[in-house]
């Protein structure tokens, strides 16, 4: 007899009514897709077995929309402890590719260029509007 999983520990049954609650699919809503011969009770009956039939698992996974491999091989303690190694309090992406290097002092630098441009087009504006009203007094 052939064991379908690698890793004696993977139960089946648990796999499948983990990624079930994920999708927020209730167990008779399960059991209406599976077919008359199906019931809530019955759901609850595969989801305690270990070992699931794979005809059974094809149609289940179908349903789901999720590969049958991820129910076979799905390990919550290797899950947990990707998850645990890959983020931390802060949740930094160590992938190299999402660092950002920000130096205060070119920021500080860039503030002022736009403080500094922003008071030269409020003097443009301004002698602007002097000019109109100038003109505006000289025509009167």
């Amino acid at each position: 007899m052939t064991s379908t999983t690698s890793n004696p520990q993977i139960h089946e049954g648990r796999n499948l009514k983990r990624f079930r609650e994920m999708l927020g699919i209730k167990q008779d809503v399960l059991a209406f897709e599976l077919g008359d011969d199906w019931n809530q009770q019955k759901i609850s009956l595969l989801e305690q077995k270990e070992k699931i039939d794979s005809n059974i698992l094809d149609q289940v996974s179908a349903i789901l929309k999720i590969p049958t491999e991820a129910i076979r091989n799905f390990d919550e303690e290797q899950a947990i402890y990707n998850i645990s190694c890959n983020f931390s309090d802060n949740a930094v992406n160590n992938n190299g590719l999402n660092i950002q290097h920000i130096n205060p002092v070119d920021k500080i630098i860039q503030l002022l260029e736009e403080k500094l441009a922003l008071y030269e087009r409020m003097l443009k504006e301004k002698d602007e509007m002097m000019a109109r009203l100038e003109r505006l007094l000289v025509s009167k």
